[in-house]
């Protein structure tokens, strides 16, 4: 069963800024500009952020303007200028096997994100896969999330649900969102 958050999570009278983790060619990206979000867009990979930018279209421009700003980093060792108001993460959280790699990246986070902003996390749920991509992978419960960002984030709410990749296998994913402290 999906739980919808009953809290907005990006009311303000300020422009939000959305941190995105492992971004690629997200869709995502295009969606939270068109909402008037400022996006942080943050992959290891520099290729990755050059295929977002051309899947951006029109909001390419976003570049030009600052609303979008792109970031070649390893996330476990991020460190911003400025704050986030939301640290977004679909399924690079569970490619860190070693649990100082989680601890670096639970730091990161804590650094990046405002006092009651917000951590959202989606990664492989105890019976997902084992491996994607070929790489090992961890896989978390709320529980083990919860302990990992444990105490700079407070658990709001989670559940799991079963994505169905495009190549039709399904895989079980825990998402969870949490509160900076």
């Amino acid at each position: 069963m999906v739980r919808r958050v009953t809290a907005p999570i990006l009311s303000s009278t300020r422009t939000p800024r959305v941190l995105v983790v492992g971004v690629g060619a997200s869709p995502l990206v295009a969606e939270l500009l068109r909402f008037g979000h400022h996006v942080v867009a943050v992959d290891i990979a520099s290729a990755a952020l050059e295929a977002l930018v051309g899947v951006l279209g029109k909001w390419a421009a976003a570049l030009a303007d600052g609303q979008l700003e792109l970031v070649v980093a390893d996330v476990r060792s991020l460190r911003l200028d400025q704050s986030v108001d939301v640290w977004h993460d679909r399924a690079v959280f569970h490619f860190l096997i070693e649990p100082a790699d989680r601890a670096a990246y639970a730091e990161a986070a804590a650094a990046a994100v405002t006092s009651g902003g917000h951590l959202v996390m989606a990664t492989f749920a105890p019976d997902g896969p084992t491996s994607c991509s070929g790489l090992a992978v961890t896989r978390h419960d709320a529980g083990s999330l919860g302990a990992t960002f444990a105490p700079h984030f407070e658990l709001v709410e989670s559940f799991e649900v079963d994505h169905v990749t495009p190549w039709g296998s399904t895989q079980r994913f825990t998402h969870a969102l949490f509160r900076r402290a």
